[in-house]
Formats: structure tokens, sequence, C-alpha cells
């Protein structure tokens, strides 16, 4: 009896341990994996298609094999395999055009790379060696740039590169764009099929063409750290800082990605404030951030700054910028990390700027006006000029827009209007997708329902 419990709970512990390697690496390779998988034969369905199975053989073997030494190189060896599986079917033979073979009639880029598959001990070595590391995150850049390819319709480009290279779900991207889950897994699998059968090419855009594909790569590391807002540096909001800090190096001097850069990092600096539950902004102990990653942001913040004025790297200051007129503006990404900055800037000064945040949010519904930000500018505005001046300048048509109520039952509890605020916070908590906010608001609507109880 003692040896059969032991049998069980060694096989529950392999089992467990399968389940954590196979979801760590979903969550910190799946971009990398797609991109390399894609990058071979132009189909990003058939490179997800090939990974899901990899995935599901990993959860079938893993449990009795072991975990491998490289679970990553492991998932890319049998997906490789998949995908070899998949050009040589029939039915592939006879609907989609082969690329250049080798002697064994299989794709070329996907031959064996001499890593033994599934079933098998470990991987002999690793097949992501053969790259230099420090290439892999431009391996999913060039994926991001073909995903925003001028034949792909800009609509989706955005949705696209946050599935096919960054691993969300279609129903999450269809959250974050207001539409229904249905509607855009269509739009999806529409625009991976153009790709394949119009074989847009995987490759990194030349200088003259990178330009007009540079905003919607820099709207997907965007939007990959919106929706995981509150990711620390393990999550996918990790992934897109990255990802924002390599893109603004590859390209060096374009202002809006040492921006983005600035806006992830010092986002991510405040993680670490609202690890055990939802902490609001302000309430944040401002101790909890991380100084470094304060730093870093602001550098870049400053390296935006430069750039868009005309500075490099030395410091020296374009000669030419005066014949060229007056310096742009900064541009959405630049400004909403200033925003970010002068939060972040409490953990030196123990105040906030309230007078720097409206000149920064009037600034940025110039540039980009959106409803977040007009929400956002309205608790700025109560800050300074009190809670009903607040709510005079909170749009007046958002019904569904779940940072509106939250920030219109803060104002109106402030206002003393509790009532009203009882009402809006409920609605705030009915809106939110996270259970702690949910809890947290709820909580709050709790707490004015039962002050206005008699006695």
């Amino acid at each position: 009896m003692d040896a059969e419990r032991l049998t069980d709970r060694e096989r529950a512990a392999r089992l467990a341990a399968a389940r954590t390697a196979a979801a760590r690496a979903a969550r910190e390779s799946y971009g990398r994996l797609v991109a390399l998988l894609a990058a071979s034969t132009g189909d990003l369905a058939l490179a997800e298609d090939a990974l899901a199975d990899a995935f599901e053989r990993a959860l079938r073997v893993w449990p009795d094999a072991g975990v491998p030494a490289n679970p990553d190189g492991w998932l890319l060896t049998v997906a490789r395999n998949r995908e070899r599986d998949e050009w040589r079917s029939a039915a592939r033979r006879r609907t989609v055009p082969w690329p250049a073979d080798d002697e064994s009639g299989a794709p070329s880029a996907l031959a064996p790379t001499g890593v033994r598959g599934p079933g098998s001990s470990a991987p002999t070595h690793d097949p992501l060696a053969e790259l230099d590391p420090d290439r892999i995150p431009d391996r999913r850049l060039e994926l991001l740039f073909t995903c925003a390819h001028p034949a792909i319709d800009a609509s989706v480009r955005t949705p696209l590169m946050l599935q096919a290279v960054l691993g969300f779900e279609a129903a999450e991207i269809a959250r974050a764009f207001a539409v229904p889950p249905a509607t855009m897994a269509q739009r999806l699998v529409r625009v991976k099929r153009r790709i394949r059968d119009a074989r847009i090419p995987f490759a990194v855009p030349d200088r003259r063409a990178m330009a007009e594909r540079v905003p919607p790569v820099l709207e997907a590391i965007y939007g990959c750290a919106a929706i995981d807002w509150r990711g620390d540096a393990g999550t996918l909001a990790g992934e897109a800082q990255y990802l924002a800090a390599v893109f603004a190096r590859l390209l060096e001097h374009e202002p809006e990605a040492w921006g983005l850069a600035a806006l992830t990092t010092l986002s991510l600096a405040r993680r670490g404030a609202d690890a055990a539950g939802f902490v609001p902004l302000d309430e944040q102990d401002p101790s909890t951030w991380d100084a470094g990653l304060i730093a870093t942001g602001e550098s870049a913040l400053r390296r935006a700054a430069r750039e868009r004025v005309g500075a490099r790297g030395d410091e020296r200051v374009d000669a030419r910028r005066d014949a060229r007129g007056p310096a742009p503006g900064p541009g959405r990404f630049e400004l909403e990390a200033a925003i970010q900055a002068v939060h972040c800037d409490r953990r030196r000064t123990g105040t906030t700027d309230w007078a720097a945040l409206r000149t920064l949010y009037d600034a940025l519904r110039l540039v980009a006006p959106s409803l977040g930000a007009e929400v956002a500018r309205a608790v700025v505005v109560a800050r300074l000029d009190g809670p009903e001046a607040g709510l005079a300048e909170l749009p007046a048509d958002a019904s569904d827009f779940q940072p509106w109520w939250a920030a219109r039952a803060d104002l109106l509890a402030d206002a003393g209007r509790r009532r009203e605020a009882e009402e809006a916070y409920r609605r705030a908590a009915e809106l939110a997708d996270e259970a702690d906010v949910r809890a947290y608001l709820a909580g709050r609507a709790a707490r004015l329902e039962a002050d206005a109880q008699p006695g």
C-alpha cells in the first residue's frame, strides 16, 4: 500500500512538472517558436497548428518520459516534424505550391535538425543554438514586420501580431478591440490564409519600406502591454517591454520606438505594488516600485526626446535642425511615457505633480485622442479643481467603458454623492475583467451602502 501511494505521488509529481514546464514554454517561448516555424513556410496557421500538436504531445509524453532538459528545443523539433508531415501529405501536394525541396522530398527549411524526436531521450543539442540568442527577438520582429505588410488589411494587422507573435487568444484580442470573439476569430483565419496564398515573404523590409510598417508594429507591442496591463516581468507585459527595448535599439533613431520602450518599462516598474491584490495607483506604496526599471525607463524617455529634436547618441545636435524649422512635438507613446514618469517620480518626491499631468493629457488629447485619455484627464482635473469639475470633464457617452464607471464612482464619492457613487461602483465591478479588481470595486460599493444605513 505504501509503495502504491508513493507511485501515485511520483506520477502526480511528474504530471505536475510536465504541466508546469509546458505552461512556462507557452508563456515565455510561444512567440519565438511560432516565428521560427512560420519563417520557413510562410504559413502562420500551419505553424500554430504544428506547435499546438507539439504541446499536446508533450503533455502525453513528458509525464512518463520526464521533462526534457530543453523543453523549447523538444517542442520545436516535434512541431517541425509535424510541419514536414503536413507538407508531404497528399492533400498539401495537390493544393499548395512547394518551396525548394531537398533530396528527401521535404521542404529544405524543415529538414531534421539532428535532434531526436518525441519518445526518445532529451535532445542532443538545442535546435535554437544555431541562432545567436541575441538574434531570436529579431526573428520575432521579422514576423511582426511580416504581419504589418501593406497587403494585409490595416484593421487586422495588430490583432494578427497579438495572436501570431505574442500568443494572445482570439477572445482576449476581441475584448481589447470591442468586437465579438467569433468575428475576431474569423478575421484572423482569413488573414492567415491570405498570407499563405499570397506568399507574403517573412523578411524585415529594407530601410525604404520599413517606415510605413513601424506604426503597426509599435501598436502591437503596445497592445500586448495594454492587454496584460497588470502583468509583471515574467508575463506578457514583461515580454512587451523586452520587445519594445529590442525594437528601439533596432531602429536606433525612431523617437516613438524609444517612447514605447520608456512607457512599457515605467509601467512594469510599478507591478510589485499589487502582488497581493488590486491596489489603486494613488494608494500604492512607491517604495515597492522598481527603482532600476524607473531609471531605465527615464533614460529611454530622454533618448526619445533627443531623437525627436535631432540629437544622436554622441549628444551632438544635428546642425541642420534650424533649417528644417522647429522640432516636432512628442508623439503618443512619448507622451504616455512622460505621464508614467510623472507618476513614478512619486517614489523620489513623495508627491504627484498634477499640473504637469494635466499639461501632458492636454497634449495627448490633441495628438492621440481616446476615451481612456479623456477619462484619465478628468481624474487629474478633479485633483486640481475638485470632484465636480472632474465630473464635468468626463465624456458624456461611455456606458460600457469600465474605467469610465470606476472614475465616475470615485469622483461621485469624493463629491459626497454616495448613492450615485454606490451604483457606479457596482456597474464598474460588473464590467471588470479581473476578479480582484471586481472584488475591490464591489467592496467600495458595499462600504458606501453600509455607511448609508441608519445607526
